[in-house]
């Protein structure tokens, strides 16, 4: 049964208070109510991240983003019938409510029917030269370089596999006999592992066309030099809410031009804006990808994921971006891998 006390929050509470209260149990919902605890919305891990592509910041009122029009069941509903509601929502979780309107439960669909894992294969991109990382890399690839005493692609395969994630494909190219050497088949880390080996370099997503069939259901595709402390099991929830063909993580970069910026038409000054700052979302190196967007990969050709998401637009397909706004870390130069290092705390659960 749900913690009903710590998924309440009054409007005015903030997004960050959400946050917290999201992260404090397995309920993973927030139900917004009056004094009276009469429903007035909910938010979830989606809404938040939704409500950050907008915008909105960690402080602003929890209302800004809360969904205004959740679906409920009474009380005493009959579990087929929640189960239709849920089913019907794609949703994971109902608020139940009494006569009045008052909440007085959170019902899960884990406690409705068994809960299952992910079936989503993985595949990560393992094949990269790490240029910038020498000298290190000449003595082993950059998925092998040590985070404390385990290499960085060892700490990905075990967050994904705690996940409930089973089922790896790893691309490989540069040094590939160690990665396997160390991988395997996957067994003494408890999931499947193949390999996806590139004869030349395919770039951030030509690897894909190497899979041995299609998969069924959205593949998770992640760059192997990265460390986050992402929810992957939100990323598939938004992947499926969004009805997209492809979701790519997004990481939000800010900068400050350091000079006063002149805005000019010709020789005439039109305005001068002080040191302004620049908000961007940036590539994450994280994506799902549903089986028909594979159509669009060169069989055997480089090609970069971004040009896939190109492909997908141009096409008029349907695609989304999922705000990281947990850990994540892209271990490119020297200075990231001492930064890993010195963030060792974080996967000691890892």
């Amino acid at each position: 049964m749900a913690n009903i006390e710590r998924c309440l929050l009054p409007p005015t509470a903030t997004i960050r208070e959400a946050v917290t209260a999201l992260e404090a149990g397995e309920e993973k919902i927030v139900v917004v109510v009056d004094a009276g605890r009469r429903l007035l919305g909910t938010v979830t891990d989606g809404d938040i991240r939704r409500g950050i592509l907008r915008g909105h910041g960690l402080d602003d009122p929890v209302a800004e983003v809360m969904f205004r029009k959740p679906d409920w069941a009474p009380m005493d509903a009959r579990r087929e019938a929640m189960l239709g509601i849920l089913a019907a929502a794609q949703k994971r979780q109902l608020p139940l409510l009494d006569a009045e309107g008052r909440v007085v439960d959170v019902k899960l669909i884990d406690e409705l029917v068994p809960p299952r894992r992910p079936d989503n294969w993985v595949v990560l991109m393992a094949g990269g030269l790490g240029t910038r990382l020498r000298p290190l890399t000449q003595e082993a690839p950059k998925p092998l370089l040590t985070v404390g005493s385990r290499p960085i692609l060892e700490i990905i395969v075990s967050a994904l596999a705690r996940a409930g994630f089973s089922r790896f494909f790893i691309s490989v190219n540069y040094k590939a006999a160690m990665v396997k050497a160390h991988f395997g088949d996957g067994a003494r880390f408890g999931v499947r592992i193949d390999y996806l080996e590139e004869k030349a370099a395919l770039g951030t997503a030509g690897a894909l066309s190497l899979l041995p069939e299609r998969p069924t259901r959205p593949l998770l595709v992640m760059n192997a030099d990265l460390l986050t402390k992402l929810d992957f099991n939100h990323l598939l929830d938004f992947h499926a809410e969004s009805g997209a063909e492809a979701t790519m993580c997004v990481r939000e970069f800010h900068f400050q031009v350091p000079y006063g910026v002149v805005e000019i038409d010709g020789q005439r000054i039109l305005g001068i804006e002080e040191k302004p700052e620049h908000r961007f979302f940036v590539n994450a190196g994280i994506y799902m990808l549903n089986p028909g967007a594979l159509e669009l990969l060169p069989c055997g050709e480089a090609i970069d994921m971004t040009d896939v998401f190109a492909r997908l637009i141009a096409g008029g397909r349907r695609t989304a971006a999922f705000p990281i706004r947990e850990y994540w870390l892209d271990v490119g130069r020297p200075d990231d891998l001492k930064q890993a290092s010195s963030d060792l705390d974080l996967f000691a659960e890892d």
